[in-house]
């Protein structure tokens, strides 16, 4: 049976072929535009959103962007280029993260939070996403000497962060009081599909895919452990107060608005 290590490559490329690479990288950058372009679709997102809305877009799919092109350096293109790119790709995780957490702490101020989410679990959920996306990045570049782990990591990565997108996807209002978790673990389909291939391909999966579920695992989890906890009730009267958001019971479903949701603001 071939081994993992046999499956590193001699020019330091990913030990992924270039067609898987770039099939999940191109299906997790179409899920993510199908999602967003599907929320505008149905007028519950509007360009006339607030500045940190529009900043949080930018971030986000600028990172898709990035992931996209990282992908088609690393199994195709000048891989000088690549590692210089990515460094740029490190700092602007911290343009995503600042964005994203903008966004989260006004619409649990103003009690905007969509209304198929407890707001406090969602205050708590969303931020937990970031963290899991960023540590597994983090982790993609620590090893990325070793490219089996390297461009696996990074594929886990970008999975934990997929929540949004299927988020805008799948029937949230129905999936409710699960909606959230439900989100976040969808994107879970990537490393599983990942594992299948190793499987099928080298006869076991590699150890990353586990790390990257046990991720995904443990945000979801958390959300409810802190989600439901007395310290997650202290995180939204601090983060709440004095605003709109601390009226509102932080654990309720709020009724659905008359004229549909419009997220962000």
């Amino acid at each position: 049976m071939a081994t993992l290590a046999a499956n590193v490559i001699d020019d330091e490329r990913p030990a992924v072929d270039e067609r898987f690479a770039m099939t999940f990288a191109i299906a997790m950058a179409l899920t993510v535009v199908a999602g967003f372009s599907f929320q505008l679709a149905m007028g519950r997102s509007t360009f006339g959103s607030p500045l940190r809305v529009h900043v949080h877009a930018i971030a986000f799919m600028g990172w898709v962007a990035l992931f996209l092109a990282q992908t088609w350096l690393a199994t195709r293109g000048p891989l000088a280029l690549h590692r210089k790119l990515g460094w740029i790709a490190v700092t602007w995780i911290a343009l995503m993260i600042g964005a994203a957490l903008t966004v989260i702490v006004m619409m649990a101020r103003n009690g905007t939070v969509p209304f198929f989410f407890r707001p406090q679990v969602f205050l708590i959920g969303d931020p937990l996403t970031l963290i899991g996306f960023a540590g597994l990045t983090a982790a993609a570049v620590t090893m990325r000497k070793r490219t089996d782990w390297h461009a696996r990591l990074h594929i886990c990565g970008m999975a934990a962060l997929m929540g949004p997108a299927f988020g805008r996807l799948l029937p949230m209002p129905l999936l409710a009081p699960w909606s959230l978790e439900i989100a976040v673990a969808a994107g879970a389909v990537f490393p599983i599909a990942g594992m299948i291939r190793d499987r099928r391909r080298i006869g076991q999966a590699h150890p990353a895919w586990k790390y990257g579920l046990a991720v995904i695992a443990a945000v979801v989890v958390l959300t409810d452990v802190i989600g439901y906890s007395p310290l997650g009730g202290a995180i939204y009267r601090g983060v709440t107060a004095n605003s709109p958001g601390a009226t509102v019971d932080p654990l309720a479903f709020a009724a659905p608005p008359v004229s549909g949701p419009v997220t962000g603001r």
